[in-house]
């Protein structure tokens, strides 16, 4: 690999995600976690943002914690496609020389960050959930392993930038201050529509849910034995999104993308209400963040009812209806704490 000259590095750089001007909540995240690993090395938080007609976003990146935005904005970057993305990262990244870089593991994050990531010889851990730096300024990355029964401690000593994924959902957002000032520059736009190799036929939209972003979800684990149907009923009644644990989606019964825990998604919703999940160390590390945790399950002793508010010990066919009934009616749930 070609030797790097580390000492030309510097400063924290988050990508903020865009589309359509819809920021993705990630970006946020990252701001709020890149400002404190900023303080520590005594660099800049450098938003870079691509897309097109994109003012407005950094702004906001600047109010939410930047001290300069770095903008791309062309036509070309609209809609999102992996090589005019990968290919302006990359020119900035070669041109402006960050030490650290943060993407969120979004399909986005997670399509281009490669393709920066291999031309430039740059370190890049995927999936994170914790980061840090030590003194000399290196990256702390951490990411579950051998199916989440560890978390890895990644760093990247000889290679700059040093790149991270971070999984949503595992910081809290950056909230905004409108007074404060940053300075926001223009990048030269580095790809040209004729030289991009993929076009946008037909976009279809399908199951969009995000439970990263949810307020309140649903959860069911492989005590409902692919009974979906009273789960369901308490989650429309709810109006709250359905996810699973590992045991579930492993069974087929629900799609990856709705997965909660060390191997799935980091959730932090207002209600979480888990459905015939035993709790194994390794879902709860996917909702401890949680506000109100609701656990039903016929089991006593099941361990989630440790990490629980409010605890139900009975049959979900059952409980789950009631309780979606009540709530239809207006009337108090009888629960034991």
């Amino acid at each position: 690999m070609t030797d790097v000259d580390t000492s030309e590095y510097a400063d924290v750089w988050v990508f903020v995600e865009e589309h359509a001007g819809d920021v993705m909540p990630v970006s946020w995240e990252l701001l709020e976690e890149g400002r404190k690993l900023a303080e520590k090395t005594d660099e800049e938080l450098v938003a870079l943002v691509i897309g097109e007609g994109v003012d407005a976003v950094a702004e906001e990146a600047i109010a939410r914690g930047a001290d300069r935005a770095l903008v791309a904005d062309d036509p070309v970057f609209e809609p999102y496609r992996a090589d005019p993305y990968g290919a302006q990262f990359r020119a900035m990244v070669e041109e402006y020389k960050p030490s650290i870089a943060l993407i969120g593991g979004t399909h986005t994050g997670r399509d281009f960050a490669g393709r920066v990531a291999v031309p430039t010889h740059a370190g890049l851990t995927a999936d994170v959930t914790e980061i840090d730096v030590d003194d000399e300024g290196i990256l702390q990355a951490r990411r579950p392993a051998f199916g989440g029964d560890i978390l890895a401690t990644i760093i990247c000593e000889d290679h700059r930038p040093q790149m991270a994924t971070i999984r949503p959902g595992v910081f809290e957002a950056a909230e905004p201050d409108r007074d404060r000032e940053g300075e926001i520059e223009r990048a030269e736009v580095a790809v040209e529509e004729a030289e991009t190799v993929s076009e946008v036929l037909e976009r279809e939209v399908g199951d969009t849910a995000d439970i990263t972003e949810a307020e309140r979800i649903v959860a069911v684990g492989h005590g409902v034995e692919g009974e979906l149907g009273p789960a369901l009923e308490l989650a429309e009644a709810l109006d709250a999104e359905l996810a699973a644990s590992r045991a579930a989606v492993d069974e087929g019964w629900i799609d990856g993308s709705r997965q909660v825990g060390q191997t799935g998604k980091t959730v932090r919703p207002e209600l979480y209400v888990a459905v015939g999940i035993s709790g194994a160390i390794q879902h709860l590390e996917g909702m401890n963040n949680s506000g109100t945790v609701i656990a039903i399950n016929n089991d006593p002793n099941a361990p989630i009812f440790e990490h629980a508010d409010y605890g139900y010990v009975g049959d979900f066919a059952a409980v789950c209806p009631e309780l979606a009934e009540k709530l239809a009616d207006g009337k108090p749930m009888e629960v034991t704490r």
